[in-house]
């Protein structure tokens, strides 16, 4: 039986411990995920080994902060698989800036996501704000994905550029893109201390088991 979970806008099967949202484009698949059908709504489910936003949510977060109807900056989109959970949570009337560098993953994305009406693909580099602000709107959150070594940097200048006062931004850190001579801890320490220096951090996860060597900030700007 699929009820609501503690999220806004994500679904759950405590039963067989599954996450699933609903699908804003009804009848049709992004990555192969199951679709059920319950109560003639029809859900996506959300794989946490396929997508770390599900991962911080099977980690019992208790708030990712993307709502219905908000404008959310993804940075680090690939192919789609969870911009299109975002887009479900947002719905209609709430907006995605997908962005990304790789051509061959944009066109992959453009191809997966083109019913999907609520969502803008954006072909750049996370590190071109001047060029990102051509393109982009003030958003309720930014949600960043990026295997870069200065992902933490990367992630602090959009904040300023383009995330609302008291906005929520959500950073997925992937240590081995840091630096893989170290321990995974040593460089989350070191992320959350040059996080605390600009923004407020208001709940921190490993992701394991689903994602190895990640973690999950989520901060509020000040």
């Amino acid at each position: 039986m699929i009820s609501k979970s503690k999220i806004f806008e994500v679904y759950e099967d405590k039963a067989r411990n599954k996450l699933f949202t609903v699908n804003l484009t009804p009848g049709k698949k992004v990555y192969e995920e199951p679709l059920v059908t319950q109560n003639n709504i029809e859900y996506r489910e959300w794989d946490p080994y396929s997508s770390k936003l599900a991962a911080l949510i099977a980690n019992k977060c208790q708030n990712i902060f993307i709502r219905k109807n908000d404008f959310v900056l993804y940075l680090g989109s690939s192919t789609g698989t969870t911009v299109s959970h975002v887009s479900d949570i947002v719905g209609k009337d709430g907006f995605v800036f997908a962005v990304d560098l790789a051509p061959r993953v944009m066109r992959d994305l453009i191809f997966n996501l083109e019913a999907r009406k609520n969502t803008a693909p954006i072909l750049e580099s996370a590190n071109h704000i001047n060029e990102l602000m051509e393109r982009i709107s003030i958003v309720d959150v930014i949600y960043q994905d990026i295997a870069q070594k200065n992902q933490v940097d990367i992630f602090l200048k959009n904040i300023s550029a383009f995330l609302k006062k008291d906005g929520y931004a959500l950073l997925a850190v992937k240590a081995r893109s840091i630096d893989v001579t170290r321990k995974p801890k040593q460089i989350f320490n070191e992320v959350r201390e040059q996080l605390e220096n600009e923004v407020t951090i208001v709940d921190y996860r490993t992701l394991e088991p689903y994602q190895k060597d990640h973690a999950m900030f989520a901060v509020k700007k000040k």
